[in-house]
């Protein structure tokens, strides 16, 4: 169980490499370690997940209530738009 699940959603894996004029040369992995060394900080547990399925991260979310998350930190990049079931998962 972590405190903090941080879920990063599809393409989102490519930051730092796609289109880094747009979205800038940070990676992932440089996000993660940000986040890590703030929760670290505040000595709160954090876990990160990414993945292009959308089932997997409705999955992971519907799983972490029964684990007592405390908090969910989402980027769910295109499925903000598109994804019904993934905003569902929340009520």
């Amino acid at each position: 169980m972590a405190d903090i699940l941080v879920i990063n959603g599809p393409n989102l894996n490519l930051l730092g490499t796609r289109e880094p004029e747009i979205y800038g040369e940070e990676s992932l992995s440089d996000v993660e370690t940000t986040l890590q060394n703030l929760s670290s900080d505040h000595n709160k547990s954090i876990k990160f997940i990414q993945s292009n399925a959308e089932h997997e991260i409705i999955d992971l979310i519907q799983s972490s209530k029964a684990e007592n998350t405390k908090f969910i930190i989402i980027n769910p990049g295109p499925l903000t738009h598109t994804s019904i079931a993934l905003r569902d998962t929340f009520l």
